[in-house]
């Protein structure tokens, strides 16, 4: 097999191998001018362009959170942003030693002829786009495929469609310096249980590494963003290391060991459970060659927004509830979070 040998070969291996340093994860704040004025607008803030950069600079700028994390996903508009004191957002989390990441595709569209399944577009114009966003300083990228699990689903002409189309993104992020984040995000929506989402995720894996090596994709400067195995949000809950022992083997029998780092998205899992499952996932005992980590979003700023509520005199209650949240996801990195330790999911509070 023939694997892409440009010239960003070394500078991609050891920027892949960077974010997925133990101990570390991706803060995921590249939510669209659309979602992330949904979520404001649920929490009675007003949805306007200058308290979305008020809000990321929050998450940027508090003490040591940084030191937790080893890259931030920006939505395309954050990655020109400035801090107040009119210092670009790049350049404040380079400084606190954190790689700026860009999310990169665009709107998913049905797929005709199927049960609703959706692809994801933006292949047009990436690699210029990759460029542009490589000169302003981001240095990885992310694209979303999604699958949904149903009585026929997902289809094989789903799953193949998008593991091309992740596969020709990474190929061309890699053409173009920056470390491809390929994410499956198999939907937790549905009564079926864990068994069936372990069998669709070794699937799903399954042709998408066949795409990658198909499309000479550089494993070693890749980075997986899955799902973890879990029931449908519908079905009976497990605990968390049943999650662990379904999730790992997933990933034993379809993620090569050339892959430095696997970031977990949360999948709509609240804060304390996706901590409490990524926590058990470190602590199996079995055969686990790369890095398991975090690539989170609403699992990491659920409770901080809350506190904030777009108001200036709670920025310094905002910040303490995110540097709860990134620290208790770093010790789960390591398999070192207290599992038995309450919080108030409503709040995040804890005696820490």
């Amino acid at each position: 097999m023939s694997v892409f040998c440009g010239k960003y070969s070394d500078q991609l291996i050891s920027t892949a191998a960077y974010i997925a340093t133990p101990g570390k994860g991706v803060l995921a704040a590249d939510e669209s001018t659309n979602s992330i004025g949904k979520r404001f607008v649920s929490m009675n803030i007003e949805n306007v362009e200058t308290n979305h950069r008020r809000y990321r600079e929050l998450l940027f700028t508090t003490p040591n959170a940084l030191n937790y994390l080893s890259g931030v996903i920006l939505f395309e508009d954050t990655l020109y942003q400035r801090s107040s004191t009119g210092k670009l957002f790049v350049d404040v989390l380079k400084d606190g030693g954190v790689i700026p990441g860009i999310n990169v595709d665009k709107h998913k569209v049905k797929v005709a002829g199927t049960n609703g399944e959706t692809t994801t577009q933006g292949l047009d114009n990436l690699a210029k786009r990759c460029r542009e966003y490589y000169t302003v300083g981001a240095r990885f990228a992310k694209w979303r495929a999604v699958f949904k699990i149903g009585p026929t689903e997902p289809s094989q002409l789903v799953i193949n469609q998008n593991a091309n189309g992740l596969a020709r993104y990474a190929i061309i992020c890699q053409e173009n310096g920056l470390v491809p984040f390929v994410e499956p995000d198999i939907l937790v929506a549905g009564s079926h249980d864990i068994e069936t989402c372990a069998k669709v995720t070794e699937t799903v894996l399954a042709a998408i590494f066949k795409a990658l090596n198909d499309h000479h994709v550089l494993l070693e400067g890749t980075i997986l963003k899955p799902n973890m195995v879990t029931p449908g949000s519908d079905s009976p809950k497990v605990a968390p290391e049943v999650i662990a022992a379904y999730t790992v083997a997933a990933f034993q029998r379809t993620v090569p060991a050339a892959v430095p780092g696997i970031m977990f998205l949360s999948g709509g899992q609240s804060e304390v459970v996706a901590t409490t499952n990524l926590n058990a996932i470190n602590q199996f005992v079995g055969k686990k060659p790369w890095t398991l980590s975090f690539s989170f979003g609403r699992a990491l700023q659920k409770t901080t927004m809350e506190a904030w509520s777009g108001k200036e005199e709670n920025v310094e209650a905002a910040q303490a509830a995110f540097l709860t949240r990134v620290k208790a996801n770093s010790e789960a990195t390591l398999g070192t979070f207290n599992a038995n330790f309450v919080e108030d999911e409503s709040t995040g509070n804890s005696p820490r």
